[in-house]
């Protein structure tokens, strides 16, 4: 990458201004101090301002998916002794996308002025989360890195077939909900008022379902455009909200309080935070530290919260179970079976059952889910447009009936 620059030269005092090639901008002002310049101002060369890159819409992005593949190539490469930086080099030039490309060189860049591979990841928290990177960094203390990347392959693995597995299931409903919405706003602009014209031109009494519909017509016809705008201020609202800790608490605990979705994300984050866990102990991260990265990438402030506090007690010298058990959130069929594993030992073996069974769990409530969701919807769909159409359709039949 490009940097322009703004310096002094410590020998004359001068200003110089130029233009440096590096991989990143700390690496960039490294090269201009050795040169014996006092560094006043570097800019990567051709970078859009800030709002802009909030409003850009088509940027690169690093998918989780590319996370995953990432993540089993490293350890391949691993267990195959590649070292590190030759690692990230190969890496970098085969992957296609931008973003993950100029990411994977400035580590590489890191590694190879003398970086942890930890420290150099932990620079990208929006590609590598602090779940990874301390799963990186235990690999790196106890010598046994590609064990590591092992781990974290396989945990991503199971992490994304799970999360894409759900999400699928609540695409379609919402999907269907949205097609219906449109289905029924279109007939009551477009359909309903020419129908409706024929029906009050013979000023008979009209049903009271025909009253409504006629109605909520004449209501989208005269003030849509009305509704529709506050109806996006209070979406944009809506999601400013829930970006505050208040917000992001009642949200979280409206998902759980949805009848069976809220015990299908029950499940999901009880599989997440068993499986976070177990994948860091198992790799040489501290209980206390592992308690609290779970807590981050748990995804639901309710659960977040509640490992936080849990964390704060093992820190205290609290075994976990009684630590876990604590919070109404987590099942007391959890906290007996962490209780046994204390005992035994065997608390990694236990969560991974756990971590397991749950996700069997998710596995069956979302194809159970969908199973339902599919004649549910089709049902509501036929109902709706139905019901729309039988209560305009049955006046003109009686006033076509009574000549």
């Amino acid at each position: 990458m490009q940097f322009r620059y703004i310096a002094i030269e410590q020998s004359s005092g001068q200003e110089r201004r130029g233009e440096v090639d590096a991989a990143s901008k700390d690496l960039a002002i490294a090269a201009l101090q050795r040169r014996g310049l006092v560094v006043m101002n570097v800019s990567e060369v051709g970078v859009q301002p800030a709002w802009m890159k909030k409003l850009s819409f088509f940027e690169e992005r690093v998918k989780y998916k590319d996370i995953v593949i990432l993540s089993r190539q490293i350890s391949t490469l691993f267990l195959a002794q590649v070292p590190a930086l030759r690692v990230f080099q190969l890496l970098a030039g085969e992957t296609e996308n931008v973003a993950l490309r100029h990411r994977l060189e400035t580590i590489a860049e890191d590694l190879r002025a003398g970086s942890t591979l930890a420290s150099a990841m932990a620079k990208f928290p929006d590609v590598f989360t602090p779940f990874y990177t301390n799963m990186v960094r235990a690999g790196e203390e106890s010598g046994n890195l590609s064990k590591t990347f092992e781990y974290l392959a396989d945990y991503l693995d199971r992490t994304y077939e799970l999360v894409t597995k759900t999400k699928k299931a609540l695409v379609y409903p919402a999907f269907v909900i949205v097609v219906f919405a449109s289905v029924m706003v279109l007939m009551l602009v477009i359909v309903i008022p020419k129908l409706s014209a024929i029906i009050v031109e013979t000023g008979k009494e009209l049903p009271i379902y025909t009253r409504i519909v006629i109605g909520a017509s004449n209501f989208l016809i005269n003030y849509g455009l009305f509704f529709a705008a506050v109806l996006a201020v209070g979406i944009f609202f809506a999601i400013r909200y829930g970006q505050s800790r208040e917000g992001k608490e009642v949200y979280a605990n409206l998902a759980l309080q949805v009848p069976y979705v809220g015990d299908l994300y029950r499940k999901l984050y009880l599989s997440r935070i068993c499986d976070n866990i177990n994948t860091m102990v198992t790799s040489g991260v501290p209980m206390v530290r592992a308690v609290e990265i779970s807590a981050e990438v748990v995804d639901n402030e309710l659960y977040k919260q509640a490992m936080l506090t849990a964390a704060q007690d093992v820190r205290t010298g609290v075994a976990l179970s009684g630590a876990l058990g604590r919070s109404p959130l987590i099942p007391q069929v959890m906290v007996q079976m962490v209780r046994v594993g204390e005992e035994t030992g065997e608390v990694g073996n236990i969560l991974e059952t756990l971590a397991k069974f749950y996700k069997r769990e998710v596995d069956n409530a979302v194809d159970t889910l969908v199973g339902l969701i599919e004649p549910a919807m089709i049902v509501m769909l036929g109902l709706g447009v139905g019901g729309l159409l039988t209560s305009v359709l049955m006046p003109i039949y009686d006033i076509t009936s009574s000549f």
